[in-house]
């Protein structure tokens, strides 16, 4: 079992979203700007709903930081939901008085392609509002912020965690990125995009077809790719299927709402060819009198065995279109079984610019984790010194060549 855990907690229109982070080594500085960076990049992005104009995501520390450096204890963030205020009494922990009013009316109407119904089924509850208010999406606030601890630690080591869309609806951008070279990709100009997508015709044509989704009353979806580069090779393991970061990787971006499947490399397209085509040769490469193993393509994605090695890791998701919509679909009334317009509730046109920041935040932590599992320390210093001795005994051999910093 790791010693670094994240954990979530909350409601969409609850007092705040709170992650606890366990297992940080003490002395990594951190500040609350660190957390809020991550934070504000979450709201961006061409498409988004009603909810970003009401929120300013900001954090808290409320335990496991002092003077802006970890103790070693668990890490609690808070981000408040600043539309609470309108929500008190819906939300409230305590029962009310009376059921009588409007407001605490239970919603009985699940909306297609969310968790509504099936949280019903699961849980007994009869207001859908007991399964939509922690469904949601509002949850990955909580996850920004605890991946933003993991990417602050991993920056310690030399890793950098990056993500971009590559697809947004019908619109996509073509495959030109040299999976060896994380520099292939304009990361800047993702910044920049209001759709994380650097090719500016492209953005521009996803932009469009945001706004045709809107006219329309619908949503779109689209895929985008995660990068983490930097990161040595032997973390993760084979020897069983708990250990394989392959798997792990996988499901942190498939538990995150919305995301409906994952390739690693170029998965996909290496399954349409034989295996002569795909798989990543060996080469010597020397360099100042030193040799070392390499490899001139990374279409497996920086993982092989289910342990990296030594490449940039490259993942894709695929996130569906959002399904609630303006115009509503149809669903049925659990209290009457009658027929039924689905139940409305403010959304997004699209949230793929803003997913791949979560995408980030959910391999920081996997990846993180496995650093930990591997090299340990109660501090950073003890964790540095382990992994630093670790590269250069690879280095020594020529298994590995630290080419990005």
């Amino acid at each position: 079992m790791s010693r670094l855990c994240l954990t979530t907690a909350g409601e969409s229109h609850g007092p705040s979203e709170i992650c606890i982070v366990t297992g940080v080594p003490a002395g990594l500085p951190l500040l609350c700007e660190d957390i809020d960076r991550e934070l504000a990049r979450r709201q961006v992005g061409y498409g988004r709903g009603g909810r970003m104009a009401l929120e300013s995501d900001r954090c808290r520390f409320l335990a496991g930081v002092r003077h802006g450096r970890t103790l070693g204890s668990p890490i609690c963030i808070a981000v408040e939901n600043k539309d609470h205020a309108r929500w008190r009494m819906v939300m409230a922990s305590e029962p009310p008085a009376s059921l009588d009013d409007e407001i605490f009316r239970p919603v009985t109407v699940p909306r297609p392609g969310h968790a509504d119904l099936a949280g019903l089924a699961k849980y007994g509850h009869v207001d859908v509002r007991n399964v939509l208010e922690r469904a949601s999406a509002r949850e990955t606030v909580a996850r920004v912020a605890g991946g933003a601890v993991c990417k602050r630690l991993l920056a310690e080591l030399g890793v950098t965690v990056r993500g971009r869309v590559v697809s947004l609806g019908a619109v996509v951008a073509p495959r030109q990125a040299d999976y060896t070279r994380p520099e292939s990709v304009d990361w800047e100009a993702v910044e920049d995009s209001p759709v994380a997508c650097e090719d500016a015709e492209i953005s521009e044509a996803m932009c469009r077809a945001i706004d045709e989704a809107r006219v329309r009353g619908d949503s779109l979806g689209g895929v985008f790719e995660i990068w983490c580069w930097g990161v040595c090779p032997g973390l993760g393991g084979y020897a069983t299927m708990e250990e394989r970061l392959d798997g792990r990787l996988t499901a942190v971006l498939a538990s995150i709402p919305g995301v409906k499947g994952v390739e690693i490399g170029a998965a996909f397209a290496n399954a349409l060819l034989p295996g002569s085509q795909v798989h990543d040769i060996l080469v010597v490469r020397s360099e100042e009198g030193r040799r070392w193993i390499a490899r001139p393509t990374n279409r497996a994605g920086g993982l092989e065995g289910g342990v990296t090695n030594g490449m940039p890791i490259v993942l894709r998701a695929a996130m569906k279109p959002i399904p609630t919509v303006t115009a509503a679909l149809p669903s049925v009334d659990t209290a009457a079984l009658a027929p039924t317009s689905g139940h409305v509730e403010r959304s997004d046109i699209t949230a793929v610019p803003a997913a791949r920041v979560v995408g980030e935040a959910m391999v920081a932590y996997v990846v993180a984790q496995a650093y930990i599992e591997k090299f340990g320390g109660d501090s950073l210093a003890e964790l540095r010194a382990a992994v630093s001795s670790y590269e250069a005994a690879l280095e020594e051999r020529g298994l590995w060549r630290r080419l990005w910093l």
